[in-house]
């Protein structure tokens, strides 16, 4: 039910520009303001995994902007059409662009561009040369380009004439909505899971899709009808009366994503660590089975299952940003690069984009995977209340310094005459237990050399981390922490 924000089109406000970080930052109706980089306001060339085909005919296009114009075209206060390129994580806003895309079946529509190319994901080169036919032929508006998407392949051209026809109506609905809404506002919303399902991942391979729900199985129908016929009947409703699931063990795999440890078929083991700033994935042997062969290949065999493994783990937790590998060592070279290709291949089929680099002379596979959203186990997962995502809470012995700490400067503070200063301690009963046990002479030396009276009480209500002093005669608070 959560709106998808990424590929979702905004007509936004420039808030303010930095030159420094070469950034704007852009009012599009959200409580964090948007990051638009200088670089994603000049239009771009297309990457490494798109070959640009050249259209007869075409008018060379209009004199680039450069990062140098920028203030000058969007000074604050002025309107901006963006899309949405990384959605909010943590403390970030979300990430935006004007290099605009709306994605269809087959194609790929770029409303502000005039390039068009075939995705690099299709290798035959006969396939390559009828695919770019097939793009020169399309009646393509002027200063507009496609992309022919992986989905392409094989494909006969009126696919590809019914998906532009339809990314064109798409276009001229934003167009109006450009014209009629008020900055900041919504002028294009990506689709729903189940639209965006069939868009994507509903390929030749896919045998059957199971819906349990009525109208999203009708609804899908219709989606897939409209693309091909014969695939609709793939489409099929779920009646069986175990949640659908539990009948597909789904349940148990979900619960695995949110897992530290994840263990190796052979009896090794791959740890996750997700942090601010990368994410960390350690290999262990653990109680590995082919202990009597050879050590060296037995490492560069739990290397290779971890490989495979690592893999699955990253698409399946959608982890993304910096992801350092630390596999068991290898001697020989041949074994680094041998993990380093299996790895490249099986990232290779990998929707987000990913930079893999060989094991580096420290043992560390270093990568980096685009993240668009927050991983699965920041949607699935808070930080502890307790211990604050920190997991660990400071021990009965520092709280029990603290304390005393604490006491000592209240005491000293007071004067001689207060003959009857006692002072009443409200703690955690597992700080209590620390106090009354290991602690108890410290005080009582304490108490002399202070002419103090202490007094201790526990409250299962406090957090370990959590005490009050007050003054037991006119119960005022002298000191407290956390809470």
């Amino acid at each position: 039910t959560e709106e998808r924000l990424v590929g979702s089109i905004f007509k936004g406000r420039v808030r303010n520009l930095q030159d420094d970080l070469k950034a704007a930052f852009v009012d599009i109706g959200f409580e964090k303001n948007a990051f638009l980089h200088y670089w994603d306001i000049v239009p771009n060339q297309f990457d490494s995994g798109v070959e640009i085909v050249e259209r007869e005919g075409r008018r060379p296009q209009k004199p680039k902007i450069t990062q140098k114009d920028i203030p000058r075209l969007y000074p604050p206060g002025s309107e901006i059409i963006v899309q949405v390129t990384k959605g909010p994580i943590g403390t970030k806003g979300p990430r935006v662009t004007t290099n605009l895309v709306l994605p269809g079946r087959f194609l790929v529509l770029l409303p502000n561009s005039d390039q068009s190319g075939i995705s690099r994901k299709i290798e035959n080169p006969e396939e390559r040369q009828r695919l770019k036919k097939i793009v020169r032929e399309l009646n393509i508006p002027e200063n507009m380009g496609v992309i022919v998407r992986t989905a392409g392949e094989g494909k006969k051209s009126r696919y590809f004439v019914r998906d532009l026809h339809i990314l064109l109506k798409t276009w001229e609905q934003i167009q109006a909505k450009m014209k009629s809404d008020r900055a900041p506002a919504c002028l294009y919303q990506e689709p729903d899971l189940v639209e965006r399902t069939v868009r994507d991942f509903l390929t030749e391979e896919v045998d059957r899709v199971l819906i349990d729900s009525k109208d999203d199985h009708e609804r899908t129908q219709k989606l897939v009808g409209q693309i091909s016929k014969r695939s609709a009947g793939k489409i099929a409703l779920y009646k069986d009366s175990i949640p659908i699931f539990e009948r597909f063990n789904i349940e148990r795999q979900i619960e695995q994503t949110g897992q530290r440890k994840v263990p190796l078929p052979s009896g090794g083991e791959i740890i996750i660590d997700e942090t601010e700033a990368l994410i960390a994935i350690d290999v262990n042997t653990g109680s590995h089975k082919n202990r009597g062969g050879d050590e060296k290949n037995v490492i560069y065999a739990v290397n290779l299952e971890a490989a495979a493994e690592i893999a699955r783990q990253i698409r399946l937790r959608n982890l993304g940003g910096l992801i350092i590998m630390d596999f068991i060592d290898m001697k020989e070279r041949r074994h680094r690069n041998a993990v380093y290709e299996k790895m490249v291949e099986l990232m290779a089929s990998d929707k987000a984009k990913n930079h893999i680099l060989p094991i580096s002379q420290l043992g560390l596979m270093e990568m980096t995977r685009q993240r668009h959203s927050e991983s699965v186990h920041s949607a699935v997962y808070d930080d502890c209340p307790y211990c604050k995502g920190r997991g660990k809470v400071k021990s009965t012995e520092t709280m029990s310094v603290e304390i005393q700490r604490k006491l000592v400067e209240i005491l000293k503070k007071r004067g001689r005459d207060e003959s009857d200063f006692q002072l009443r301690i409200v703690v955690n009963p597992t700080v209590l237990d620390r106090l009354r046990k290991e602690d108890e002479k410290i005080l009582i030396e304490m108490e002399k050399k202070f002419f103090g009276k202490l007094t201790f009480r526990a409250d299962p209500v406090f957090h370990a981390e959590q005490f009050k002093i007050l003054n037991a005669v006119t119960n005022e608070e002298l000191a407290s922490m956390g809470g």
